[in-house]
């Protein structure tokens, strides 16, 4: 009975750490009862004004640091609210006792943070509210959407995916059972009514991963590469109601650019698609700061969008970014990039080599899935190892009394 009740308690302990050690995951709970769970991916693009009558877009992610003090529970009435650094996003769900429902998403900015709206001619806290499409979710279920949610609204897109929200928990316990979203649903259809039987298909290919492209930079051809970038790479330009996307190839692709020491940039020209990336640090971090694409689409239409205050793929200074997954950003309003295994290191590359990598925050389920089994593995068999060398010591000490 001790070892069962030891190996319980430690399995709890490490589940604890997991959560903990997720990306932006919340559970929020009602005297002392979870409530609410929720585990998602947003980022943002914010278009303002600056001088001269002219706009920007900001692009940026919601940070792993934000904070979920505000999210509350009630029995018909629940929201999840996200603060960081001055600004809030939230989502307020309701409920009719057998599904619930998101009512309204509520995004808060203020222009005055100057690291994200740079030359902004407003310090104005804005709020747009829109409506998301979660409706008729189980209320004994987790709403579940790995697919990629773009939401607009006045100014401001915002972008979800790998959502697994439970807005109303029973009982303290977040369900296994999940209502899946549209998106992730496969597409059928149905067969003429001439034919016997219907039938079903899968839905229409879509574009293959991209190749992977390994690029570099170097001053001269006597010198080391100082700028490191792999990457796959897809650009999706919006026409109308429709998105065509294409795949960059990086075979035959020409590589120029520049190393500084607070800016770095590489320009990359396919047959079709040329890409510009501007890099800066504040001699602590460094990130994407800035992006111009310029090409043509099969359709042939041409096409040139940029984006000059970004704040994505962050990392110290001395290490290089790395995310394995997918991730897409809307840099303007027509042009998305969809960016696959990444690691760049725009910023003190030494002997041509990547130096130790920061893992984006997608990453992080992956790695920690397996170590927390692994550990939890190696505990439970040392402590069946030790329940058995107890058992066979007690058994010894019986057999020798019984032979006295």
């Amino acid at each position: 009975m001790m070892s069962r009740h030891a190996a319980f308690v430690l399995l709890l302990a490490f589940g604890a750490v997991f959560q903990l050690s997720c990306g932006i995951e919340v559970n929020v709970t009602k005297e002392d009862k979870l409530c609410l769970y929720a585990n998602l991916m947003l980022n943002f693009s914010v278009s303002y004004e600056v001088a001269d009558n002219k706009n920007q877009t900001a692009v940026f992610e919601l940070p792993a640091n934000a904070t979920a003090d505000g999210s509350a529970c009630d029995n018909t009435t629940s929201m999840l609210k996200l603060d960081f650094e001055g600004h809030s996003w939230s989502m307020t769900f309701t409920t009719d006792g057998k599904n619930y429902q998101a009512a309204i998403i509520t995004f808060s900015y203020n222009l005055s943070d100057s690291k994200l709206f740079p030359n902004s001619v407003s310090n104005e806290t804005k709020t747009v509210i829109v409506k998301p499409q979660m409706k008729d979710v189980g209320i004994d279920t987790c709403y579940s959407c790995h697919s990629k949610d773009t939401i607009e609204a006045d100014s401001v897109n915002m972008t979800l995916w790998n959502v697994l929200i439970q807005a109303f928990v029973i009982n303290g316990s977040k369900s296994e059972n999940l209502t899946i979203c549209e998106a992730d649903t496969p597409m059928t259809t149905v067969a003429p009514t001439t034919a016997p039987r219907p039938t079903s298909t899968t839905p229409a290919p879509t574009l293959p991963t991209p190749t992977t492209g390994k690029y570099s930079y170097k001053p001269d051809e006597n010198s080391t590469a100082c700028l490191l970038a792999n990457f796959g790479l897809r650009i999706g330009v919006k026409q109308g109601d429709k998105l065509e996307e294409m795949n960059f190839e990086p075979n035959g692709t020409q590589i120029s650019g520049s190393c500084g020491l607070n800016s770095s940039e590489l320009k990359l020209v396919s047959s079709s698609i040329t890409i510009e990336f501007t890099f800066t640090n504040d001699t602590k971090k460094f990130r994407l700061h800035a992006l111009n694409v310029t090409g043509k689409t099969s359709s042939g239409l041409t096409f040139t969008e940029a984006n000059n205050n970004m704040s994505l793929w962050e990392a110290t200074l001395g290490s290089s970014y790395m995310c394995k997954k997918e991730q897409n950003f809307t840099i303007a309003s027509l042009v998305t990039i969809y960016t696959f295994n990444v690691q760049v290191q725009p910023f003190g590359v030494k002997k041509g080599l990547f130096s130790t990598a920061v893992d984006c925050q997608a990453d992080a389920d992956s790695f920690l899935v397996p170590i927390a089994v692994g550990v939890a593995l190696l505990a439970l068999i040392l402590i069946v190892l030790v329940a058995y060398f107890i058992g066979r010591k007690r058994n010894m000490r019986t057999e020798y009394q019984q032979f006295n």
